[in-house]
């Protein structure tokens, strides 16, 4: 009696087996084009891991120029500031090794956007999906695999635009590393990226991208700010130039996101009967007519270069609604830190983060 038990046991054992293998069989072969896409991130993601050096390690090489050692101890000074004055999440798998991407850029980004509609294409990533959530652009460390990827839409009748990681991030799950990109920004720029990253860190908007992003350019922004003026002092060179290069590139946000409305408006109405050929006439009039006006912000800052536009390269959909993912929504965190919060960070971040952490 025993041995039929276990016979039966074992029975059911292989058939549960079985079934197993074959639903991972048929998601590879159903969801062929993810997995080779997963492989491919997973193996990126595994190049960075085992090709960064820890960041004391880095410091005490006598090869490495002092002038990148200081700024990895400046992004040692905001990260820790990030931390203590501001709140954000002290994460240690965060800004503590250093990867050099030898001149590359590490991570390519693919945004593909409607023909005639200002919406983006979202992906959605088997499994991992469930706890990311969907996202406006996919990823890619292949340059390779991102121009076929690029081409397959563009066949499809897409939008797309390819951009360029500034920073490697896993919303903390896994080390991420200082690029040695990053070494060569401005202060400003490295302070406000800095706490951008640890904004997602710290709150993180699951399927809502567009909100995610604005978030984390608010407080990067707000928190470069102030900790500039910590650092450096209102009066000082530093801290006026990120101000004055502020007010310039809030002035080319709202005439973007403006942009982005009366292209809206003009897809919404176009009638049935508008062949493609006279709808891309009228889309690619106003798009120009949107680039045109750009000069008269240029002109405010006269150290600029002149803003030359060639009409055989102007931007698409996937252009609009990449800035509009990063930029539309920011204005509102403005007003809402101003107005509901009366200024106070530490109100404003933790309704923020009771509002979207699980």
């Amino acid at each position: 009696m025993f041995f039929y038990q276990q016979q039966i046991q074992n029975k059911r054992k292989k058939r549960r087996f079985l079934m197993a293998f074959l639903l991972i069989l048929g998601f590879i072969v159903w969801q062929k084009d993810w997995v080779v896409y997963l492989y491919q991130q997973a193996k990126g993601g595994l190049d960075v891991a085992f090709n960064t050096r820890p960041l004391k390690e880095v410091l005490q090489d006598k090869s490495v120029p002092d002038s990148l050692k200081k700024r990895i101890l400046y992004i040692q000074e905001v990260r820790k500031y990030a931390i203590d004055s501001l709140n954000l999440q002290d994460n240690p798998n965060v800004y503590q090794t250093l990867y050099d991407q030898q001149g590359k850029p590490l991570v390519h980004l693919l945004t593909v956007a409607e023909r005639y509609k200002m919406e983006a294409r979202m992906f959605n990533f088997p499994i991992v999906g469930l706890f990311i959530g969907n996202f406006s652009y996919k990823g890619f460390f292949d340059s390779t695999a991102a121009v076929k990827e690029e081409k397959y839409w563009k066949s499809k009748g897409y939008d797309t635009e390819m951009g360029q990681a500034a920073a490697y991030s896993t919303l903390g799950w896994l080390p991420e590393p200082i690029l040695s990109s990053m070494l060569y920004y401005s202060d400003g720029k490295l302070a406000s990226l800095i706490i951008h990253e640890m904004t997602h860190g710290t709150i993180y908007v699951k399927n809502n991208h567009e909100t995610s992003e604005n978030l984390a350019n608010f407080v990067g922004d707000y928190g470069a700010k102030r900790f500039l003026k910590y650092k450096h002092g209102s009066d000082s060179d530093i801290y006026k130039k990120y101000v004055q290069g502020r007010v310039f590139r809030d002035k080319f946000i709202r005439h973007l996101n403006r942009g982005t409305i009366k292209l809206d408006s003009l897809y919404r109405n176009f009638k049935p009967n508008y062949s493609s050929k006279y709808k891309d006439s009228l889309k690619y009039a106003l798009i120009e007519k949107i680039e045109r006006s750009k000069d008269s912000i240029y002109a405010q800052l006269p150290n600029l270069p002149k803003h030359q536009l060639n009409k055989n390269d102007l931007p698409n959909n996937a252009y609009f609604v990449s800035f509009k993912t990063y930029n539309s929504k920011k204005n509102e965190f403005e007003i809402m830190f101003r107005d509901k919060f009366k200024g106070d960070f530490e109100a404003f971040l933790q309704y923020m983060k009771s509002k979207y952490n699980e």
